[in-house]
């Protein structure tokens, strides 16, 4: 079945708006994985517009007390990740691409258009996470071509870079849609990489796209959650989500 792993970078962006803790970060952490979340992830950024460092250090000390539930790190591998990953240890570390000044993510990695020089800076990224333990997952477009070149670098999945599915599914053209991320993640299978999938799922498009593309380990799930947990409170969004995975 598919894995669910909540980000909670937006709980930590409504925090910050204030100088409390409030809404707590770790204790809504808590409460979707006694929801039954599989994965809590965080996205640092330089800036700490939402995840801090000691959010790092408090999120790890409540995986540790749940032996089945995952933790996972993304972020720009050269914009601090490897050194936040050194310290708290998650198990998946997630590389993005991401400009300093970016809104949110917004593209994968380009594999085939590195150039020699950043091909063996990003493969030696993933070789020093490796080295701490973490698998490391790519965070690509859905390009077949780029599948066989991430494993080459070192990786053991790809996150398939969701947004342009969710546009499409938002315009009433899931299926298709959905068929260019099936062709991406048979590409993956087939180069020997996990194939994980995340940015802008939700409860309304998520089912078809689960459905529709074999095999994915994990889905990494946070503006629309932490939405609809806003309607619903967050065990029983957590809940639903939770359900579309094991369904599909």
């Amino acid at each position: 079945m598919t894995r669910l792993s909540v980000n909670v970078n937006k709980i930590a962006t409504l925090r910050n708006t204030r100088q409390l803790e409030v809404p707590n970060l770790v204790k809504l952490a808590g409460c979707a994985i006694e929801a039954g979340a599989e994965g809590i992830t965080v996205h640092p950024r330089p800036d700490q517009r939402h995840i801090r460092p000691h959010d790092l250090d408090d999120l790890a000390a409540l995986i540790a007390g749940y032996p089945s539930v995952e933790y996972g790190i993304e972020g720009n591998p050269f914009q601090g990740l490897v050194e936040h990953c050194a310290r708290v240890r998650p198990h998946q570390a997630t590389l993005v691409p991401d400009a300093r000044e970016a809104f949110t993510s917004d593209h994968g990695w380009n594999l085939t258009a590195l150039d020699p020089s950043s091909r063996r800076a990003l493969a030696a990224a993933i070789a020093s996470l490796k080295d701490l333990g973490a698998r490391v997952s790519l965070f690509v477009d859905p390009v077949p071509e780029m599948m066989a070149v991430a494993k080459q670098l070192g990786a053991d999945r790809v996150e398939l870079y969701t947004e342009p599915y969710a546009a499409k599914a938002a315009a009433g053209d899931s299926l298709a849609a959905a068929a260019v991320y099936a062709r991406a993640a048979e590409a993956a299978h087939a180069a020997g990489l996990g194939v994980n999938a995340g940015h802008d799922l939700s409860l309304e498009n998520l089912g078809t796209f689960l459905r529709a593309v074999p095999g994915v380990a994990e889905v990494s799930i946070g503006h629309a959650l932490i939405a609809d947990a806003l309607e619903l409170g967050m065990a029983e969004a957590v809940r639903r989500y939770v359900a579309l995975c094991h369904v599909a």
